[in-house]
């Protein structure tokens, strides 16, 4: 959302240049950043950088209490994370109106659903590592509040974030222009390729019945215009991100040379994927699973992430149907392809083949209920 606003795209490029020139102070990556952040949210909403203020602030004191908690620590995490949950499910409800609140306002939402992440996995940090999980308030702060992935991810690590915040500004020319690049390649897919390619998609849908090629046409077109939307925001928030001297994680990674959906999911929106994985596999099974445990976390960790995206029963099928074939491959054993290991024709076969099963649900991503039924209806209408 940020990255579409000049104002906010030359206010980040700002910053850069400010640690740039202040690179000598050791704590500029701390300080003028927290700076920077605050500033930046309160300009943009009042209300927002109020709720972000209070919000953050009552995780951080939660972040040390848990830290130091010696009985009733497995409750209090629970009772935490519950808490959270509950505060996006709330704020999700009265964002589809099913009831309002004089207080609430649209705004408040923005990146939470993305931010709520990185507050558990803070309260995963804590709780796993104990006394040894003190961060001050400055760095909790930035890492919650960090404007480059605030509003769609990748979604940082704690771990690694503080990590970053030790190391000294070291951004040199080469890594420069290497990020200045990505972040212009980036501004390319966002606002030439899917400006044109969404214009030519509701062209297309807009017809009054759609015939069969029109929506298979659809669906691949569709597919390929999240990508380049998605992947879009993620070269920029990685490019601005490792400008300011923190090392964003991609989020694609060839994601279309992927012979299995396993492997898929670790390459499309990479960070998203691995989060669920790591904390819900974490929490449910320390130990290595078993095939019929392991796709049984498969269906759960895909209804959740289907529930992530929205709240419908679109978005549940969907995770259903991912889940299920996630499940399916680790029960036959068919979780990996080794490309080294097989032939070239067998390996990208299996490449078209995930391909295809993602490319046949991939229209429940536009939260668009009559476009998907009328999609799906015209998969069956071969007429002319």
């Amino acid at each position: 959302m940020f990255y579409l606003n000049m104002n906010a795209v030359l206010a980040i490029a700002g910053m850069v240049l400010v640690l740039a020139l202040t690179r000598r102070w050791p704590g500029n990556k701390r300080y003028l950043l927290l700076a920077f952040n605050l500033s930046f949210l309160a300009v943009f909403s009042q209300k927002l950088f109020v709720f972000y203020l209070a919000y953050t602030a009552l995780n951080y004191v939660a972040f040390i209490i848990l830290g130091r908690l010696s009985r009733l620590r497995k409750t209090a995490f629970i009772l935490l994370i519950a808490a959270n949950v509950a505060a996006v499910c709330i704020l999700r409800l009265l964002g589809m109106e099913l009831f309002t609140h004089p207080l609430f306002d649209v705004v408040m939402a923005l990146g939470l659903i993305y931010n709520v992440l990185k507050v558990i996995d803070a309260l995963y940090f804590a709780y796993f590592i104990g006394r040894d999980s003190r961060t001050s308030a400055l760095d909790y702060f930035n890492y919650i509040l960090f404007i480059p992935t605030f509003t769609s991810g990748p979604i940082l690590k704690f771990r690694d974030f503080i990590a970053d915040t030790k190391q000294p500004y070291q951004v040199d020319a080469a890594q420069t222009e290497q990020y200045v690049k990505r972040i212009i390649l980036g501004m390319f897919k966002k606002i030439v390729l899917v400006t044109w390619m969404t214009d030519v998609f509701n062209n297309v849908s807009g017809a009054q019945q759609l015939h069969a090629t029109e929506s298979i046409f659809l669906m691949i077109w569709f597919y390929a215009l999240i990508f380049f939307d998605f992947s879009g925001y993620s070269d920029i928030a990685v490019g601005f991100g490792r400008l300011m001297g923190y090392n964003v994680p991609e989020n694609f990674k060839k994601p279309f040379q992927s012979p299995t959906l396993t492997q898929y999911w670790r390459n499309w929106h990479a960070t998203l994927g691995d989060w669920f994985r790591d904390h819900i596999f974490m929490f449910v099974s320390r130990k290595t699973p078993t095939k019929w445990t392991a796709a049984g976390l498969s269906m759960l960790v895909m209804v959740l992430i289907g529930l992530w995206h929205g709240f419908s029963w679109l978005y549940v099928l969907w995770g259903v149907y991912h889940g299920l074939l996630l499940g399916l491959e680790n029960i036959l054993g068919y979780t990996t392809v080794n490309k080294r290991k097989v032939s070239r024709r067998y390996f990208y076969a299996r490449c078209a083949l995930s391909q295809l099963f993602v490319t046949a649900a991939v229209i429940v991503y536009s939260g668009n209920s009559e476009a998907v039924y009328k999609i799906y209806s015209g998969l069956a209408n071969w007429s002319w």
